[in-house]
This record gives C-alpha cells, sequence and structure tokens, in this order.
C-alpha cells in the first residue's frame, strides 16, 4: 500500500539543514542532490523535499525537476515547517512541481511541552486560521495540505483540525510521536486513519525516568514502534499513501508526563488510554543508565556524524523491505 521514500529530515546533518551556522560549522551539506542520490540508492518512491530547498526555483525548473523525479519512480511530497508560514510558496512549488501532498509542521512545540508555552492558544488560533485559509487554495489546486503529529497535538485534536479545515486538509501520521503526547501508537493511528494523506516511519527507543521517558533515535524497525501493526490499521482505510523514511531527531525527547504541569493544555486523558502507551514506551526500552546520547549530542561532527545518519538510513531501509513496507 506504501509508496515508501525518504526524508530529509533523518539526515540534517549529512544534507546541511543542522549545524550550519554553529560554532561546530558544518561545510559538508549535500543539500537536494545529496537526498536525491540517497533516495536512488535506497530505491525510494517517494521523496519528500525541504520547502526552502525549492522556494528559489523558477516554474520552469520545478517542472523539470517533477519530470525527473518521475523517472526515477519517486513522487514528490513538500514539506514546510515549523514554524507554519510560507504556505502560499509551498502551494505555488508543489503545484509546479506535480506534487499532490504538502506536508505541514504546525508548531515549534516538542516533546509535547505545551505546558511551557505561555502563548499555546494564540497558537492553536493560528493553526485554526491558516489552515481555514490555505485549504480551500490547496483544494483548487488538487493539493493536500497533510498536517503533522509533530509532538505537539493530539490525535482527536488532529481530527478536529481536520473536520473544521474541510477537504483541502489530511494528515501526515508520524509513527513514532504519538508517544510523545501519551498516546499508544496503533490507537492513534486508528484515529486519524480516515485523514491520513502521508506518513512518516519514525520509530524510537525509549528510556524510562524518574520525570517520564526519553525517545532516543534508532534505525526504523529496531525500536518501540510497531510499524506493520499501524500499517495495517491505514490499510483497512487508505489504498495509497506516500511513506517517507524518518529516524528520529539527533536530540533525544524527553517526555516527562510524570510531571503534573506537563499535562496543562492538555483534556482530560483517562487511565484506560494512557496506560497502552506507557506500555507500549516499556518495549525495545535501553537501560535506564544506559548511555542515551546520539553522537552529535555527544559533540562529534564532520565524517564520523555523516556516517552514523548514513548508516542508520540504510538500516532502517533494509528493516522496512523486510517487514515488506518499503
Amino acid at each position: 500500500m506504501l509508496r515508501t521514500g525518504l526524508n530529509p529530515y533523518g539526515l540534517t546533518y549529512c544534507l546541511g539543514l543542522q549545524g550550519q551556522g554553529t560554532a561546530r560549522g558544518n561545510p559538508h551539506g549535500r543539500g537536494l542532490e545529496g537526498l536525491i542520490e540517497i533516495g536512488a540508492e535506497l530505491g525510494a518512491r517517494t521523496l519528500e523535499i525541504h520547502c526552502a530547498w525549492l522556494v528559489p526555483m523558477s516554474r520552469e525548473e520545478l517542472a523539470g525537476l517533477g519530470r525527473r523525479l518521475r523517472a526515477l519512480d519517486m513522487e514528490p511530497v513538500v514539506s514546510l515547517g515549523p514554524p507554519l508560514e510560507g504556505v502560499a510558496d509551498a502551494l505555488r512549488v508543489a503545484a509546479a512541481l506535480g506534487a499532490q501532498t504538502v506536508r505541514l509542521g504546525l508548531t515549534p512545540v516538542l516533546a509535547g511541552d505545551r505546558a511551557w508555552r505561555a502563548d499555546w492558544p494564540e497558537l492553536v488560533a493560528e493553526v485554526r486560521r491558516t489552515l481555514g485559509e490555505f485549504a480551500p487554495r490547496a483544494e483548487e489546486l488538487g493539493l493536500a495540505l497533510a498536517i503533522e503529529n509533530h509532538q505537539d497535538f493530539t490525535s482527536w485534536e488532529l481530527v478536529e483540525f481536520c473536520q473544521e479545515a474541510g477537504h483541502g486538509t489530511g494528515i501526515c501520521l508520524d509513527t513514532g510521536n504519538p508517544l510523545a503526547v501519551g498516546e499508544e501508537p496503533v490507537a492513534f493511528a486508528g484515529r486519524v486513519a480516515p485523514w491520513v494523506r502521508h506518513v512518516h516511519l519514525k520509530d524510537y527507543t525509549p528510556q524510562w525516568t524518574d520525570e517520564g521517558y526519553r525517545l532516543v533515535r534508532c534505525a526504523v524497525g529496531d525500536g518501540a514502534v510497531p510499524l506493520a501493526e499501524i500499517v495495517a490499521v491505514l490499510d483497512r482505510h487508505q489504498a495509497h499513501l506516500t511513506a517517507s523514511l524518518e529516524p528520529g531527531a539527533l536530540e533525544a525527547r524527553h517526555i516527562r508526563l510524570f510531571r503534573p504541569e506537563w499535562w496543562r493544555g492538555y483534556p482530560p486523558r483517562s487511565a484506560a488510554e494512557l496506560g497502552p502507551c506507557l506500555a507500549a514506551a516499556r518495549r525495545a526500552r535501553l537501560e535506564e543508565d544506559a548511555d542515551w546520547r546520539t553522537p552529535w549530542e555527544k559533540g562529534d561532527d564532520g565524517e564520523a556524524l555523516i556516517r552514523y545518519e548514513l548508516d542508520m538510513i540504510r538500516r532502517s531501509a533494509a528493516n522496512l523491505r523486510r517487514l515488506g513496507l518499503m
């Protein structure tokens, strides 16, 4: 069912999206051409492209890139945000490229930590306003806005956004991120399945702490997320979906849901709903005294970090082939 390929966010250092402008520097970024090259190596059938790479291109250049990707049997997806700005540009480049989907990250909140944003209500209002403005435009262009569960919103909230915004809006399901908002991944997928338009295949190795658990980057297929079960749920609702391999960020996410204040801003959650999430976060877990840091967090850079990212994406692709998902 899935047209599985690649996005740049599991290769942020290799492709130059991370490390630029920092004291550590990053002269190694391979950009869009690097993403296409790695995608071709892995046999990617979808290529999710960072919108900022596309915005400077002319209509003719975008059309030519679209033809090139189709010759490689890669379906393009345009990827934007957070922050939630530049949607008009994303729609423009997606239409010229011949893409059908624009994936949107909605807010800068990560690890479910909405309690620490005093402006959380304003962020939610801006999401509603933006979707209300641009969903009709997307529908006119034959595009879908796929809003991601980017460690900020619950499944119930995403569905509500889609119902409010109408036919131009769907969901980009990130398979690892339900754990960041206290939801079990298969149940999350079941709630959003009718609205899913694109999938980020992500996995995590959890590590329990006194405050909750960390979500630590790992090869997709090596961690706690039941990918085959999630895809089986989606398959009951969708005949065709694009998907991107996306190992987690180079920084671990600490989900502090044992702290009462973490829950500020969330609707009430029953123990029956939270319990399966906690059980899921016990699978494939790291020991509590294990070193959870990625090479980036240990201070590595240069070729060592590039090799780490490339080895992980290749292992992820091999795991998905074994599972029949790529």
